[in-house]
């Protein structure tokens, strides 16, 4: 009971002013005295000084561990007893991991427990730079798995964790690499999963509630990509199912479906990705890709952006002929359909170390330009002009018409002008189709040498005529971006 009370008295026990930190061997080997005593249990190192007086054993067998890993001592003596609880206080942090091969006659809770890669040998550098790994830790009501990414600038975006039905699947995505750590856990967990980032160091933290509050023996069963560091192109496409909660006619043909992830789901859409739904129509399984909008376009840009990481908003454009569209239109609030995780290669870096940003779009290739639109408005201060050309057959068929309008008003880099192919007598504006005259008029620098980007998105003969106009005009392929599924 005395000791129970220091514990809770406040005062710091560890020395560290509750920083944790990470253990390497050598200085643990170095707090080896009674005035200053660390000791490894199972990957955890504890500050055991000022339990010394409080030891029922005595300070002697304190000492027989003191600073190594008395993880076997401990088990041989009192394995039962709670040391984690009792010892929380006096917690310094982790053993430091090391880049070890896993053999594969090693029990499945020691794999779990130290959650190594095998090295692999990549060219460039070796793979103890590049290779990251896992560990995991728990507390009374917590379960913890840490990656360590090796990587610095670790954010939302490059970060995907799914936990339904006990199956804990997390996703790092490290340039065109990703690390998957997948298993069947050992107990429920609830549905809540918390994520958090050390950008600096690039460690990432999974954080679990169990269901139950009872000490976990291992993590769980590894599943086949479980430890896993390969190319984000040779992973199948994982999906989860959403559910849609509201449907919202955008013009006479398109609709902006909201769907909510599931609260045991962490994944944010990059500005520039899409994502795949899926759906069983006629037996058969149909799969088509979407790029992710905002609900609506902001217009003060002091505020957060609308996106809350807990929804998907999608902008579909309803074929009257189209299977897949026709089957999406009839789906009712409610129901769910299988979304899958982000895919595409556009890097946000190109847009940030531009002056002159031009968005071409014809009809829902708009789609990839309303988060590359906020983007840039929001957090590119070196842009100097946002322009967007707006492609489409009649008046009715612009996407946010007014919207954009707004934000030209708004916002004096932002330029934006409609086309049509088919409009009536009484349009004012510009009409035809794209083409080189049309892009010589629309795409210009604002200085002789300006660094400029263009964008460019809609049907694929839209797409690859204006590739070709603008290289055409002198744009090199670095200084173009074509949108493609």
């Amino acid at each position: 009971m005395d000791w129970i009370r220091l514990s809770k008295s406040g005062k710091d026990l560890t020395g560290l002013k509750g920083r944790l930190i990470e253990v390497t061997e050598d200085e643990l080997a170095k707090h080896n005295t009674k005035e200053d005593c660390w000791i490894c249990i199972r990957g955890f190192v504890y500050n055991v000084t000022p339990y010394m007086e409080y030891h029922p054993g005595g300070e002697d067998e304190l000492m027989k561990a003191a600073g190594t890993d008395g993880t076997d001592l401990f088990d041989q003596v009192h394995r039962w007893v709670n040391y984690e609880s009792m010892l929380k206080e006096c917690l310094v942090g982790r053993m430091a991991v090391k880049p070890i091969a896993i053999s594969s006659t090693l029990s499945e809770d020691k794999k779990q427990l130290n959650g190594m890669l095998p090295e692999k040998k990549l060219p460039g550098a070796s793979a103890k730079d590049l290779t990251p790994s896992y560990n995991w830790f728990q507390t009374d009501s917590l379960i913890t798995i840490v990656i360590y990414t090796k990587q610095k600038g670790m954010n939302a975006e490059l970060v995907i964790v799914d936990c339904q039905d006990k199956r804990l699947r997390g996703e790092i995505i490290v340039d065109d690499h990703s690390y998957v750590v997948e298993v069947d856990l050992d107990h429920a967990v609830q549905d809540n999963v918390a994520v958090t980032f050390a950008e600096k160091v690039g460690k990432v933290e999974i954080i679990l509630k169990k269901k139950d509050n009872i000490h976990w023996k291992m993590l769980g069963q590894p599943l086949e990509s479980h430890n896993t560091f390969i190319k984000r192109m040779d992973r199948g496409l994982f999906y989860r199912k959403c559910k849609l909660v509201s449907k919202m006619e955008v013009t006479h043909d398109t609709k902006l479906f909201c769907l909510m992830l599931p609260k045991s789901t962490h994944l944010h859409v990059p500005t520039g990705q899409h994502v795949y739904l899926k759906q069983i129509i006629a037996g058969t399984e149909v799969v088509k890709p979407y790029t992710p909008v905002l609900p609506y376009l902001p217009l003060d840009f002091k505020q957060p952006s609308p996106s809350d990481g807990a929804h998907i908003y999608l902008m579909i454009k309803i074929y009257s002929c189209g299977l897949f569209t026709q089957a999406l239109d009839h789906l009712q609030i409610g129901d769910c359909i299988s979304v899958s995780n982000p895919e595409g290669n556009f890097k946000k870096s190109q847009v940030q170390t531009s002056e002159d940003l031009f968005l071409l779009a014809a009809g829902t290739g708009f789609t990839p330009m309303v988060k590359l639109l906020n983007f840039a408005l929001t957090e590119v201060s070196c842009l100097r002009t946002v322009k967007l050309i707006f492609f489409n057959k009649t008046e009715d068929d612009i996407l946010w018409r007014n919207q954009l309008e707004q934000l030209a008003l708004k916002d004096e880099r932002f330029e934006v002008q409609f086309i049509l192919s088919q409009p009536t007598k009484d349009w004012v504006g510009k009409e035809g189709k794209i083409s080189s005259s049309f892009l010589s008029e629309f795409v210009k620098r604002s200085r002789k040498d300006s660094k400029v980007l263009i964008c460019i998105c809609g049907p694929t003969l839209f797409t690859e005529q204006g590739v070709q106009y603008l290289k055409d005009l002198g744009y090199s392929q670095e200084e173009i971006y074509a949108f493609t599924a």
